[in-house]
């Protein structure tokens, strides 16, 4: 059974130029891109999006992280779908990340760790609704 998740690249991973090879290490996995778009989140729209992390004393820096220009949400899909993403993702710290993940590849700190990736089935849902409407996802 193919299943869905919901990534995003993130503002300095898109301001390098790094859109066109994260696709590629998602796509070579063995993942379909369902919905794809380019988006400016302001930083109320960034507050909305992490709220479930607004107690975290990282969530101020979160939401102008990631309001400081524009990112590339996406509905992937796949079996075993968030599992298998947050595997090709790797840890949230590139230090710590498995050789051949895309943070290893391309994030720059804990806090510009290239990529979002949803950590459960009702996440991914929640998440890629944020971004994209009922029209959009196919």
């Amino acid at each position: 059974m193919s299943n869905k998740t919901f990534t995003m690249v993130k503002p300095h991973a898109v301001a390098d130029n790094n859109i066109g090879g994260i696709i590629q290490m998602i796509e070579t996995a063995g993942f379909r891109i369902v919905a794809m778009k380019k988006v400016l989140l302001t930083s109320e729209n960034a507050g909305k999006f992490y709220e479930v992390h607004k107690e975290r004393p990282f969530y101020a820096e979160l939401c102008e992280t990631m309001s400081a220009g524009p990112i590339i949400p996406m509905i992937l899909e796949k079996e075993n779908a968030v599992a298998d993403f947050r595997a090709l993702i790797g840890s949230t710290d590139p230090a710590d990340a498995a050789e051949g993940t895309i943070r290893k590849k391309y994030a720059k700190s804990k806090g510009e760790n290239a990529v979002h990736g949803s950590d459960s089935d009702e996440n991914a849902q929640i998440e890629s609704s944020f971004f994209f409407s009922g029209i959009e996802q196919f």
